[in-house]
């Protein structure tokens, strides 16, 4: 008996394979500004601009990257500043922590109407709005595909949400910290005020501390250093560089050993 067969139609193959890039990382934490959120204004939260973070943090994750943020909240308040200007530091630090939630809720409603499921966990208990922050129950989160924003802070005052992210990245045993900036990596001096100054593609921790480079405070990255976990500062006012980021490409400034 014949084992050919015969007249039957095979469905067209398509003449290119679409193959999906192949990320740098499994797990990231996504530390972004609340400044960033307010796009070209100078307060509160632009539509248009989180929603376009939306866009570039649902492409990633669909690329098979687990995805937490830790989000600021100078768009609404800074607690440093007004601590300066009087207001007891405490107090005016649980103010920003707050502001960080409004920021949180916020981006989760951006990424959902996109079609994925995000969670918001927060250090400061408020069971209407957001999970308490459990280690555990983030890290089965992220392994459940889901994305998690973390929200105020480490819920202590005298720690900035840089701090925090350290702690959280750690705590999810993260490969790296991305941290999002409005400049392209981390310069000797203030680009916008020096036009001459010089980008780095590498530095240490100690380079970083010695320095007095602004990327992130002392703290977190101490935190980092002592873990050895790595940071990256790249640009995300430029469409796509969160990708770019992920999948491995040289862009911003590279902290590590």
């Amino acid at each position: 008996m014949s084992t050919c067969i015969e007249n039957v139609s095979l469905p067209d193959l398509p003449s290119e394979t679409t193959v999906a890039p192949e990320l740098a990382f499994k797990r990231v934490l996504l530390k972004l500004s609340g400044e960033a959120l307010m796009g070209a204004g100078e307060y509160g939260i632009e539509p248009s601009a989180i929603s376009g973070f939306a866009k570039e943090i649902v492409e990633i994750h669909n690329l098979g990257l687990q995805t937490a943020i830790v989000i600021g909240g100078g768009n609404i308040f800074r607690g440093i500043t007004a601590s300066a200007k009087g207001m007891d530091r405490s107090t005016a630090d649980y103010m920003g922590m707050l502001a960080t939630v409004i920021n949180g809720l916020a981006l989760q409603d951006a990424i959902e109407r996109l079609g994925v499921q995000v969670r918001v966990m927060t250090a400061i208990s408020m069971h209407e709005v957001a999970e308490p922050y459990i280690r555990r129950r983030a890290v089965r989160h992220l392994e459940q595909g889901r994305i998690v924003i973390f929200v105020a802070g480490t819920g202590n005052p005298f720690f900035s949400t840089d701090t925090a992210a350290a702690l959280r990245a750690m705590e999810i045993q993260a490969d790296i910290i991305l941290k999002a900036t409005k400049v392209d990596g981390i310069y000797d001096s203030d680009p916008v005020i020096n036009p001459k100054a010089r980008r780095f593609d590498q530095l240490s921790y100690l380079d970083v501390l010695q320095r007095g480079l602004k990327v992130m405070d002392a703290a977190a990255i101490s935190v980092c250093m002592d873990n050895n976990l790595p940071i990256l500062v790249f640009n995300l006012t430029e469409q796509g560089n969160i990708k770019r980021a992920v999948c491995g490409d040289e862009i911003g400034t590279r902290v590590g050993n």
